[in-house]
């Protein structure tokens, strides 16, 4: 592996952590599109810094950028704030406006100025380990690295420091201002922060894959995950794993260094989407059968409580009643004798001491819904779920 090689995995993995960590807490405040949208409206932020510095490396244009930024923040919510529309909606007003301001710009006093919209939309990454930083005359390393690395150092220390803030504020807006300190103050905090990560990142991976990465591992760690540290190192870990990964899939296949980190970002969430042990859609799916299966238990049992006639609960009967299948019917019937909530004798139902118990707190619970949960009462009386 040749060291331009090793650099190009190096600057994906920290620009995946660098997004990793604002993009957590954008996921769990239901602020996903806010990035797409950052991404796009700080162009004019750029184009306005190059314009005062007359310098593509000048740290003016991270700054500007990142007020860019904040204002597309601002914007967004005094457009919804007035409840004409929703924040999707002014979202959409947003960003297009100041991204196409930026574009025009750009075509119109820097069109002779490495500026150009394919190269801040897409990026590349192979080509950040010619783009060199020295000192001295000492070769530091990719200049990209350098710069995505201080922001992640810059992040890291604001995270640490204002964990609890950001913890807080983002579950309980409420209760942070009760404790003392602005809910707002760390919402722009956070919005700054996300425009100067998509800033420093714009160089070398661009604005699409910066969404992906900010969003995707993100979504995948909420997935698997209700604890906001573990989510947040679940969501550092898909990115640098997509990262990597997606590096030595563009390499096997002769493609996009970005799009195949950006396929493997998705790849990673579909596998989480579907085998996540709670929230994952086959657990969802299965969770969902197991809860038809047992509300049709209680409505069985109930049947057996409302009738005492024999020729009521014989079996065949019970089925042709109740209007079952014969698959769900046997289905029902073995997981009711394996709760032990009836016996079957001769072909005749009949609920047992437990299931006469569970039947009569199910009963006082349709009535009155109060002194149990049903899901708290099914705890306790199935040992064996649908």
């Amino acid at each position: 592996m040749s060291s331009a090689q090793l650099e190009i995995q190096l600057i994906a993995s920290l620009v995946a952590i660098a997004c990793a960590i604002p993009g957590t807490f954008l996921v769990l405040r239901k602020m996903a599109m806010i990035s797409d949208a950052i991404s796009h409206s700080i162009l004019p932020g750029i184009v306005v810094g190059f314009f005062i510095t007359q310098d593509l490396n000048s740290p003016w244009l991270i700054l500007l950028a990142a007020l860019t930024g904040v204002l597309t923040v601002v914007l967004v919510e005094k457009i919804q704030q007035t409840k004409l529309v929703k924040e999707d909606t002014a979202i959409g007003l947003v960003f297009p406006a100041l991204f196409s301001i930026g574009v025009i710009m750009i075509a119109k006093y820097a069109n002779d100025v490495h500026l150009d919209i394919d190269a801040v939309l897409l990026g590349e990454l192979a080509f950040s380990p010619f783009d060199r930083l020295y000192y001295d005359g000492i070769d530091l390393g990719p200049k990209s690295m350098w710069v995505i690395g201080i922001i992640l150092l810059v992040t890291l220390t604001l995270l640490f420091t204002f964990y609890k803030e950001l913890k807080i504020s983002t579950f309980d807006a409420g209760l942070a201002t009760s404790l003392g300190f602005s809910p707002a103050i760390i919402h722009y905090g956070l919005m700054s922060v996300a425009s100067v990560t998509t800033v420093g990142a714009f160089d070398a991976v661009g604005a699409i894959l910066v969404v992906a990465l900010m969003i995707a591992p993100a979504a995948s760690a909420y997935l698997l995950t209700s604890n906001l540290t573990k989510m947040i190192l679940l969501a550092c870990f898909f990115g640098v794993f997509s990262a990597i990964s997606g590096y030595w899939a563009a390499n096997y296949l002769d493609a996009s260094i970005a799009g195949s980190i950006a396929t493997m970002l998705g790849i990673v969430f579909l596998a989480v989407y579907l085998f996540a042990p709670s929230k994952g859609l086959i657990a969802v799916l299965y969770r969902e059968k197991q809860q038809r299966i047992e509300v049709s238990i209680i409505t069985f049992i109930l049947h057996l409580k409302n009738h005492k006639e024999k020729e009521e609960r014989h079996f065949n009967h019970l089925t042709d009643h109740i209007n079952w299948q014969k698959v769900r019917s046997k289905t029902v019937l073995n997981l009711g004798l394996k709760n032990n909530l009836f016996t079957i004798d001769d072909h005749i139902v009949s609920l047992t001491e437990k299931g006469n118990e569970f039947t009569t707190k199910a009963i006082d619970y349709i009535i009155t819904n109060e002194d149990a949960q049903i899901e708290d009462m099914k705890d306790d009386f199935f040992l064996f779920r649908g």
